[in-house]
């Protein structure tokens, strides 16, 4: 009979395709993990993974993941709304972004307001947070390139430049402005795949014909700064990061493509009851002053 934690580590193991990597996670023996694992198939009558070369979910296993995922939110939302109604003013919200520096500032001084609420931050591909959200396994997102929409209802927080940034001593350091095609043979130094810049140079350079030639890719903002900035290669920036960290030592030149720009967005389930706590943030992340972060 299946039960709750033999649904709670599926899903584990679903997320990472890796039963030792799992069985770390769950604080579990590996060959424990492998027997729920095969029960909850047994009981279900299929396979739930293929198992050839390495642990995969098969269409069976993201079907079953999906009804799983909304049930388990469906229970933990449950049990946050009864703390919530015992306890006002207190209570816990979940705010998944791709990167945190432009939503520190919103949730430190939302966090001064509300001391009493916990706030759980997870960083998050722009790829997951839809079945995240309707999953209701977080309560907000905050994305910096489109997400789709289905199931979701969203909120812009502010839209910005995204500026060339190269060394000082760069050629183009000196250039009022570039356009795609000054760019195709220079190195980059950008964000992994899936992140909003990684698919911003994708797509500038679409319309050229030419793969963008990268030469390092990393998850560290601060790495991708400091290599750029020890000439390496060049990235970009959007005007809020130009901002936050203005003494920096790079040459930020604006790009000549309608393009060039970031989108930040709040987003959250349109089905899902947000708690009080999700509630205030919400709030409090969309009525924050953006637009004189955004002023020159």
């Amino acid at each position: 009979m299946m039960d709750l934690t033999m649904l709670r580590q599926f899903v584990v193991v679903a997320r990472l395709e890796h039963l030792s990597r799992a069985a770390d996670e769950l604080h579990v023996a590996q060959p424990s993990l492998s027997r729920t694992i095969a029960r909850l198939e047994s009981e279900l009558g299929t396979p739930l993974f293929d198992r050839a070369a390495r642990l995969r979910l098969n269409p069976a296993g993201v079907l079953f993941r999906g009804y799983v995922e909304r049930a388990l939110g469906e229970l933990d939302a449950g049990r946050r709304a009864v703390t919530d109604a015992a306890v006002q003013g207190s209570g816990s919200v979940r705010l998944a972004a791709e990167t945190f520096l432009a939503l520190t500032e919103s949730v430190a001084g939302f966090k001064r307001d509300h001391p009493a609420i916990e706030i759980e931050l997870q960083q998050m591909s722009a790829d997951e947070m839809p079945r995240r959200l309707r999953a209701q396994d977080i309560d907000l997102c905050v994305a910096s390139q489109p997400v789709p929409s289905a199931g979701l209802e969203s909120a812009v927080l502010l839209d910005e430049a995204v500026r060339v940034v190269t060394p000082l001593d760069h050629p183009l350091a000196s250039r009022t402005s570039v356009a795609v095609e000054d760019l195709v043979d220079e190195p980059f130094v950008i964000a992994r795949k899936g992140h909003w810049q990684r698919r911003l140079l994708d797509r500038l350079f679409a319309d050229t014909g030419v793969t963008p030639r990268i030469v390092c890719e990393s998850d560290e903002a601060a790495a991708i700064q400091e290599l750029i900035r020890a000439g390496l290669g060049i990235g970009f920036n959007p005007d809020f990061a130009r901002r936050s960290i203005p003494s920096y030592p790079v040459a930020a030149i604006p790009v000549d493509h309608p393009e060039c720009r970031r989108t930040l967005s709040l987003l959250w389930s349109a089905d899902a009851s947000l708690t009080t706590a999700a509630q205030l943030m919400r709030t409090a992340i969309t009525t924050w002053n953006w637009s004189g972060l955004d002023s020159e």
